[in-house]
């Protein structure tokens, strides 16, 4: 005989990290034992299991950071000391125009090609002593490249039109992350090998950009495999911020990010897996742009990756001193069948919805600090004044589990090449021990995060795949919400990290903090580092701003707005330029 018992069960319902519990009805079937409950109780027991393993994961990443800045604190104080040599500024009038300008100018036969490519070079000699961002330099080839655009110009009577539509880079120098392949270029990505292995043919974005009337002269520094959000690797060393020697430039573009800040470089190109496109640029004063998913092709880059859906995370875009070049890089770079993105729209910031958020909500990431606050605050205030248009702050359901899905799902892409990934088969990994011994050991000549990949990808793949699962669901959910919030007439203003550049190898106590951008690359959402202005220490400061899928031009109009209103780009040492200005 079956009998029913009504029980007390729990309905759980999570919102903004809190917890409530509701009482519903459960069936108990006696004779087998099951448990019949409905979808939505399924569902709570679910979404409870995730906040509680969550909670437990907080706890040991709060309990490992703690422990990690006892120790690399004082370290990390020692180490950079005597790194206090300040980078000069730059004075050559032409190192202060935009790309877009420059372009115009050269097509106009105002100014040679030669001349503008000799002004950068000179000035990445200038620099890079104490920056040490270029892996290689391509200055001579340079020079041929520029002469030769010059006797074309000269000799031909297209208009400047013409030459804008055929070539709207041309005459512009440029420089390319070692990771992205340049022709006859390193493209070991860090990498110390017993050989040279120079880049093949260019990668999708190299070759556009050329064909366009690009000149590269260097390729820039990067960590080993882009695993890092410092630069540093063991082949060309550590790559030091030019308003600072002592801190960070960032990472994976950081090399990039330093010379196109200090003038040395016009414009570049990087990679954003976990937002290498974004924070360089917040912490060197300068733009950034990830784009939306697919809308530039990733191929050519070290590392990449077997899965298609790759793309859906990992992008390739411009960095650049002036808003504007942004747009112009876009549109040459984008590949012809990627996504409609209306880059040429103009829009209407009296017509867009501006939310806010000052992070996740995790309690796993730091709260944001004085600087980034001011900062975020200061781009409120002037949208409200000048527009009269409130910035509302953006509350997301459920979104405290972004850290944590953020990672889950990036570390989920199957055959993403690494030092582990075995040469013979792509798709199968060699014993991921003996590295980690020979690290532990002193004997390696991998940098510490490219071997800590293999046992941390090895953690997360062990966990149980239900828990994934659960996971995904609160995703599909997170996504959903952002989506329709965003729609097609909304930008979200969010910080990019807690602070402005700390110092050289503090990132491993601050590496939760990365959640501030991994949230987008999970996302897949559009969003531009903005820079606007400096601290009192003299430290650039910026935001993210973001956008729904295919809504770039948004985020680069907002960032174009703030660039007029508050200066965009401050040159390093700005107090010197001044001080030689009025000599």
């Amino acid at each position: 005989m079956c009998s029913s018992i009504d029980v007390l069960s729990a309905s759980f319902a999570i919102n903004q990290g809190s917890l409530s519990w509701k009482p519903a009805n459960l069936t108990v079937i006696s004779n087998d034992k099951k448990c019949v409950a409905s979808q939505e109780h399924c569902e709570a027991l679910e979404l409870f299991t995730v906040v509680m393993l969550n909670g437990f994961v907080r706890w040991i990443l709060g309990f490992l950071v703690s422990l990690l800045a006892i120790i690399v604190w004082p370290v990390t104080y020692l180490l950079n000391i005597k790194r206090n040599r300040k980078c000069p500024p730059p004075v050559n009038p032409i190192l202060f125009k935009s790309a877009t300008t420059l372009a115009m100018m050269i097509r106009n036969r105002q100014i040679t090609s030669e001349e503008l490519v000799e002004a950068y070079i000179e000035r990445c000699k200038e620099v890079n002593p104490y920056l040490n961002a270029v892996v290689e330099p391509r200055y001579d080839m340079a020079l041929k490249e520029a002469r030769c655009i010059d006797k074309m110009i000269a000799s031909n009577d297209r208009t400047p039109d013409d030459l804008a539509k055929e070539y709207p880079l041309l005459g512009l120098p440029m420089t390319v992350k070692e990771s992205i392949a340049l022709e006859g270029m390193s493209n070991d990505c860090g990498t110390v090998f017993p050989y040279r292995n120079p880049a093949k043919k260019d990668a999708d974005i190299v070759r556009l950009a050329r064909a366009a009337g690009a000149i590269p002269i260097a390729v820039t520094n990067t960590p080993q495999l882009c695993m890092n959000w410092e630069t540093y690797n063991n082949v060309t060393g550590l790559t030091m911020n030019p308003y600072d020697q002592k801190r960070t430039t960032g990472g994976s573009s950081g090399g990039e990010s330093a010379l196109i800040a200090s003038a040395a470089s016009l414009m570049g190109v990087g990679s954003d897996i976990a937002g290498s496109l974004r924070l360089p640029p917040m912490f060197n004063g300068i733009f950034g742009h990830k784009p939306t998913p697919r809308l530039l092709s990733i191929q050519g880059h070290t590392p990449d990756c077997l899965d298609s859906e790759f793309e859906e995370y990992f992008a390739l875009g411009p960095i650049t001193r002036y808003a504007e070049d942004l747009t112009l890089l876009l549109k040459v770079l984008r590949q012809p069948n990627g996504p409609d993105v209306p880059l040429d729209k103009p829009v209407d910031l009296t017509r867009l919805k501006f939310y806010y958020m000052e992070g996740d909500n995790s309690h796993v990431t730091n709260k944001i600090g004085s600087d980034v606050r001011k900062a975020l605050e200061k781009a409120k205030a002037y949208i409200k004044s000048t527009y009269n248009t409130d910035v509302k702050e953006l509350k997301i359901p459920n979104v405290e589990h972004m850290w944590e899905i953020s990672v889950r799902v990036l570390f989920n892409i199957p055959h993403v090449q690494n030092i582990y990934t075995d040469p013979q088969k792509r798709d199968q990994w060699v014993s991921v021990w003996p590295d980690v011994l020979k690290k532990m050991a002193g004997l390696s000549n991998h940098s510490l995060t490219s071997v800590a990949y293999g046992p941390v990808k090895k953690f997360f793949d062990a966990l149980p795949k239900s828990y994934y699962k659960n996971l995904l669901r609160v995703f599909e959910e997170i996504k959903s919400d952002f989506d329709e919030a965003l729609a097609d007439d909304a930008v979200l203003l969010f910080p990019t990290f807690p602070y402005p550049a700390h110092l050289h190898y503090r990132i491993f106590y601050k590496f939760l903090d990365c959640g501030y951008l991994t949230i987008f690359n999970a996302l897949g959402l559009p969003s531009t580092a903005c820079p606007l202005g400096l601290t009192e220490k003299g430290l650039p400061v910026g935001i993210q701003i973001v956008a729904n899928k295919c809504n770039d031009h948004l985020t680069i109009a907002v960032a174009k707005e703030f660039e007029r209103a508050f200066g965009g780009w401050s040159p390093p040492n700005k107090e010197l330029l001044n001080c030689i200005k009025t000599a």
